[in-house]
């Protein structure tokens, strides 16, 4: 099989601690934020009620906005879904009555009376007034402590993919390598939970759905460069780290390049055109394969050259075939 040749020769690791010191500072920042303001959960991790309806015409939002603003709903996020008939709203569970009272015991007062069905149907019958011909699709109501429950399962599902992905590396590559290839994956995470920190973008189960998805991708990148780089490291004559990875990240950069691209044009596509559902998706994945581009050429390698990575790292164990001699 004929050698991939080496079409550029970009000097990638010339920049390495600057990178490496900007993505410090965007980590901690995002921790920072993640741990002040929080993340904006969505419905699906508070618990409250989702009212989906159609109309026999287009339904306004900013219509529909209004009503609920009047109505002392002003708390409820409402978007088209399906098409501009079609209008799902989301309206927050309501606080504890008193200061003495609990969450829980709001939420299990609210579940007693009935108050998920209760608020939907004065959300519905608010709507109807202004829109003709409205029709309720679906009231469902959604209990805190189903919410919580959601929220632990998906922050362990994370836990859990990046738990596997370490394990892979650690028997694929060398200890360093492992380590190099996890702690990107981990920055992407932070990165792109911290922006959604920062502006306060709903989070749901579709943005989960999507991080868990830059898990995947992100991992993928860092190992196609990961196998060019142990290559170099056993079989090029050249002697110094910082250019045997530079080589590696070169070869494969046409091809993270077109991967990069090509994704991003999808992505932009369901951002804009794919209706305000899935717009939470595709923003997650669009920071992700942006930041998981960069850490893949930067980040990863970067914390190899602080490894202080040599070619006794991949150099594979002799194995000694000892024949035991019969008397």
């Amino acid at each position: 099989m004929k050698a991939q040749s080496v079409t550029t020769d970009f000097k990638f690791m010339r920049w390495a601690k600057l990178m490496g010191a900007l993505s410090l500072a965007a980590v901690i920042f995002s921790c920072v934020l993640l741990g002040t303001k929080g993340l904006n959960l969505g419905l699906d991790f508070t618990g409250g009620t989702v009212l989906e309806v159609k109309a026999t015409q287009d339904i306004e939002l900013d219509e529909v906005r209004e009503a609920l603003e009047a109505g002392g709903h002003g708390d409820a996020v409402a978007q088209h879904f399906g098409g501009a008939k079609e209008v799902m709203v989301r309206i927050p569970p309501r606080k504890a009555a008193a200061k003495d009272e609990s969450v829980e015991e709001a939420a299990a007062s609210a579940a007693a009376d009935n108050e998920g069905d209760r608020v939907g149907q004065e959300v519905f019958e608010l709507l109807a007034k202004d829109i003709e011909g409205l029709e309720l699709i679906r009231k469902e109501f959604i209990g805190p402590q189903v919410g919580d429950e959601l929220r632990d399962q998906s922050g362990l599902a994370i836990l859990i993919a990046i738990g596997m992905m370490m394990l892979y590396l650690w028997f694929r590559f060398t200890n360093k390598l492992g380590v190099a290839a996890v702690s990107a994956l981990a920055h992407d995470v932070i990165i792109v939970l911290g922006v959604f920190a920062f502006f306060q973008i709903p989070f749901d189960l579709t943005v989960l759905a999507a991080v868990l998805a830059v898990v995947g991708y992100s991992i993928n990148d860092t190992i196609v460069i990961a196998d060019h780089i142990r290559e170099d490291f056993r079989n090029s004559r050249l002697s110094e780290p910082v250019d045997l990875i530079d080589r590696a990240v070169n070869r494969t950069l046409s091809r993270t390049m077109i991967t990069g691209l090509t994704t991003l044009f999808v992505l932009f596509a369901l951002y804009f055109f794919g209706g305000e559902m899935i717009r939470g998706f595709s923003l997650a994945l669009i920071i992700g394969v942006i930041v998981g581009t960069y850490s893949s050429i930067y980040v990863a390698n970067g914390l190899l050259l602080l490894m202080k990575v040599t070619k006794e790292d991949f150099i594979p164990p002799e194995i000694n075939d000892e024949v035991d001699e019969m008397p």
